[in-house]
């Protein structure tokens, strides 16, 4: 029989599901998690998993119960994630809930990795803790997708972002490269860059735009390895990504193909990679079904001498992607479609 959840313990969850999103684009290779103490019908502490060597959710909401006078003993904990049984950058969370006393912990989504797996739960239900799990375990779900496709499949996440002009070009050649969206789009895209952990881009992009590729409109708590894909090695050796210092992965003569490369960063820990290249790069994920979610940037700006994008509803539908929603980036218009 399905578990029949109250308002109030949505509400709760709820609460935990938006303060997890505190440490977007700061945990990573760790999920977003979010934890809220409640006690006789009360929050009296809140935590999430701030940064990589930090405390856990679980572990912040217990020291914030402490800091603000509050008991947790008897408390209810609500965690977006299967609270961790092992030692890694920091002691388990299992242990954590056990010595703070709490009675009850109410889990949305169990956590895949290997390393837990329903372990977490197993260890306290045998501490004589009452575990309920699956409240809101879809949204859950969703906020921490990019660590759920790497658990499952040891490859990262596919995103693509692409701009076109009301035409569908993505390039302008009457004069020299020159961006064509708003400031409130770029600011967006920067958003979307810090919650990546790569950013892979063509010879052909990095030859024409000369591009950073690094995030600076947001805070960074670190920034995205850079790939390019240059089989022939035609980028210049003074281009900046070889040469401002941060780390670049060039894919010149040992490059072999998309899905060997997916592996290889998943084997490195990169759980999101953003795709900004050009329409050569971006036909070539599409083409080998790799894109799990795709962003199309249309601008109002009409190309004197343009580069067809080619990105017909049915191209992204036969990639296996679904349009889900139309978003708004300053003045731009997305269409957001995912697998």
């Amino acid at each position: 029989m399905a578990t029949v959840w109250s308002d109030q313990e949505h509400g709760f969850m709820q609460r935990a599901l938006k303060v997890a999103e505190r440490g977007r684009g700061r945990v990573s290779p760790n999920p977003l998690v979010g934890c809220v103490l409640v006690k006789d019908g009360n929050i009296i502490a809140e935590g999430w998993h701030d940064h990589l060597g930090g405390l856990h959710a679980e572990q912040m909401a217990i020291h914030d119960a402490e800091k603000n006078g509050f008991s947790s003993n008897g408390a209810t904990a609500y965690v977006t994630l299967e609270p961790c049984n092992h030692f890694g950058r920091t002691p388990p969370c299992t242990e954590a809930l056990m010595w703070a006393g709490i009675k009850e912990v109410i889990v949305a989504h169990l956590d895949p990795n290997p390393t837990v797996r329903g372990a977490g739960i197993e260890v306290l239900v045998q501490a004589g803790i009452t575990v309920r799990q699956g409240l809101l375990e879809a949204q859950a779900g969703a906020q921490m997708r990019a660590f759920m496709h790497w658990c499952e499949h040891r490859r990262p996440m596919v995103t693509v972002k692409i701009a076109v002009d009301r035409n569908g070009s993505v390039d302008d050649r009457s004069g020299a490269p020159m961006r064509f969206t708003s400031e409130g789009c770029l600011d967006a895209v920067h958003q979307l860059r810090q919650d990546c952990d790569a950013v892979l881009v063509g010879a052909e992009t990095v030859s024409r735009d000369d591009p950073s590729l690094t995030v600076r409109r947001v805070e960074a708590q670190r920034q995205p390895l850079r790939i390019v894909i240059d089989p022939n090695g035609r980028i210049p050796s003074d281009a900046v990504l070889l040469n401002d210092g941060h780390e670049t992965l060039h894919m010149a003569e040992t490059f072999r193909g998309l899905k060997p490369l997916l592996n290889q960063l998943g084997d490195r820990d990169v759980q999101r990679v953003l795709v900004e290249g050009g329409p050569s790069t971006v036909h070539a994920f599409l083409k080998q079904g790799l894109v799990d979610e795709f962003f199309l940037v249309q601008s109002e700006v009409e190309h004197v001498v343009p580069v067809a994008a080619n990105l017909a509803d049915n191209t992204l539908s036969a990639a296996g992607l679904s349009r889900r929603e139309d978003q708004q980036w300053g003045q731009e218009t997305v269409q957001h479609w995912s697998r």
